[in-house]
């Protein structure tokens, strides 16, 4: 008499870090079965629970006293049927797989990226896309060209009247230069201000470098989004209040 092995089972194996597909024998114990779903699973055979979910049916517990000589047959494995295996660890001994923070990471040095061929960065070259077509401006061109627009949209002209924000400053005074300024850091337009007080930091020169003519002390340079354009009327101070000042 010949003895003919069950035929295996496609089940669906579900864990809280994986789920597949996989073949199962009817004719394996439930503690054969436990050892071939740690690898799978991550959990170790000793602290796995499983369950058995057939279609929409509840789920019954895969359990028996003796799991080494207890067998799957008596338990209704149907095709694509779901295996549910459970970590009954504490979660503190748990390993969640699903956590890519601690796993070490390939970061390719800068100049080895650089010198592929077969990079974004090398089509990127070859296409002139991005910061590599000659015809885009550069990072410090278009913070220029930014600030030349916010001294249109102000209307800030020479000779106009101004008064500087925010408007707790409440200085006043008159727009007399208007442009760029290498002696002080930074990029783009800035504002040269004759100032009705002498609260400002300059005579209407940088280090040496003239600007505009006004009185000592009177001269400030600003930023144009720190000037509003209007019919401010000049400050008239006593001459009790210059001396104060």
């Amino acid at each position: 008499m010949s003895l003919q092995t069950a035929a295996d089972v496609p089940l669906i194996i579900s864990s809280p870090n994986s789920s597949s597909e996989r073949r199962i024998s009817p004719s394996w114990s439930i503690a054969h079965l436990k050892t071939r779903l740690e690898p799978i699973t991550g959990i170790p055979a000793s602290c796995q629970q499983l369950t058995l979910r057939v279609g929409t049916q509840d789920a019954i517990a895969i359990i028996a006293a003796d799991e080494e000589q207890t067998q799957l047959t008596g338990f209704p494995l149907q095709p694509y049927a779901e295996i549910a295996v459970l970590d009954t660890r504490p979660p503190s001994a748990r390993t969640d797989f699903s956590d890519l923070s601690s796993v070490p990471k390939y970061t390719m040095p800068s100049a080895e990226y650089e010198t592929r061929s077969d990079s974004v960065l090398a089509w990127k070259k070859s296409q002139k896309l991005g910061r590599f077509d000659p015809n885009v401006p550069s990072m410090e061109e278009q913070k220029v060209r930014a600030s030349e627009r916010e001294v249109q949209e102000r209307g800030l002209t020479s000779g106009a009247r101004i008064r500087l924000l925010p408007e707790t400053d409440a200085r006043r005074g008159t727009v007399s230069y208007i442009g760029l300024v290498p002696e002080i850091p930074g990029i783009g337009f800035w504002i040269g201000v004759a100032l009705d007080e002498p609260t400002g930091k300059n005579d209407g020169s940088v280090k040496g470098t003239r600007y505009f003519e006004c009185g000592k002390n009177h001269g400030v340079f600003v930023r144009p989004e720190r000037c509003e354009a209007g019919d401010f009327a000049p400050l008239d101070l006593s001459d009790e209040d210059l001396e104060e000042l």
